[in-house]
């Protein structure tokens, strides 16, 4: 799974440099200008550092600025971070959320500084992989229990004598250091610092058809470039991640939700509504992704190339 603040040609550059580059630079405690800024037609998105968020976020924005009139800012913080930036206002809304109960709690049972927006029509899903031609030479990698059995090959100079479970971001939701010490793997969590550092690690393992065993995650493009098998983890059941130190079970397949600022949600208009409207498919978003992260379009032309050819999904967004 990073902000700009400021309209002009020189921060859309710099927006455009944090989307597509492979790392950027932790800016979670700046806020945008126009954030809860009272009676302007402003609006402030928060975009997650994946590209299947960045998706969500240049197609509602060129939408709210080309069909509604609103200029549109975007600030780029991680995932708890934004939790906070959408509770003071510093953000009016977050399209992507995975799932976080406790700051559910906190923002909209407990302070009400938060309201729901809604489901984004795209379910979520975090699981390890291998690639699937691994898979279809040796078929019993794909239960956690024989993975061991495969540590000797999935070894790497970061894993030392252990076999190599890659990660992207540490600030990921990620059970996997818990899982591989609950589950007693001969394995070391090693991450590659980023979606697109790991995303590179990925097709470099794919073209040289070496295995590997990942932590990754759907939607996301990169299926339809390397084709991986899920490793089945002992079966997900209501609350067996409720301890993070005790985890010994699979990821949950999470519906993707929406969240606005409480004030926004209220005041925020037709920007409002429309957020509230914004719901596409798995397919679209990844179509978006795929233009963004592997046609290297910038967000603005991926969302302009999407937006003409699907006027009628997103007509019914528009309040």
């Amino acid at each position: 799974m990073r902000t700009r603040t400021t309209a002009g040609a020189a921060g859309a550059l710099a927006l455009l440099t944090a989307l597509t580059g492979c790392g950027a630079a932790d800016m979670t405690k700046q806020a945008s200008p126009y954030a809860a800024a009272e009676g302007a037609r402003t609006v402030t998105l928060s975009v997650q550092s994946w590209v299947g968020a960045q998706a969500n976020v240049a197609v509602a924005k060129y939408l709210l600025e080309h069909e509604l009139g609103y200029r549109v800012d975007t600030v780029q913080v991680d995932e708890i971070p934004a939790w906070d930036a959408l509770s003071q206002g510093r953000v009016d809304a977050l399209l992507e959320d995975w799932g976080h109960p406790e700051q559910e709690q906190r923002y909209i049972a407990e302070k009400k500084t938060i309201a729901r927006g809604g489901n984004l029509g795209v379910t979520g899903h975090i699981g390890w992989f291998v690639p699937t031609y691994f898979a279809e030479k040796h078929p019993d990698v794909t239960d956690w229990k024989n993975l061991d059995k495969y540590a000797d090959q999935l070894r790497t100079a970061e894993s030392g004598g252990k076999g190599q479970l890659l990660d992207g971001s540490p600030s990921y939701i990620t059970n996997d250091k818990a899982l591989v010490k609950n589950l007693d793997l001969d394995y070391k969590v090693v991450f590659a610092g980023s979606e697109a550092a790991q995303i590179t690690q990925i097709k470099q393992f794919a073209k040289e058809k070496k295995p590997f065993l990942t932590y990754w995650y759907k939607p996301q493009w990169l299926f339809e470039k390397v084709p991986m098998t899920e490793v089945k983890l002992p079966p997900y059941k209501e609350g067996c991640d409720a301890d993070p130190e005790k985890v010994a079970c699979a990821y949950p397949h999470t519906p993707l939700q929406k969240f606005l600022n409480a004030d926004f949600a209220k005041k925020g208009g037709k920007a409002a509504a429309f957020l509230k409207n914004f719901r596409w498919t798995t397919e679209a978003q990844n179509d978006v992704a795929l233009m963004i992260a592997e046609q290297k379009l910038t967000p603005e032309a991926a969302a302009e190339k999407w937006v003409e050819a699907n006027e009628a999904t997103w007509r019914k967004w528009l309040p």
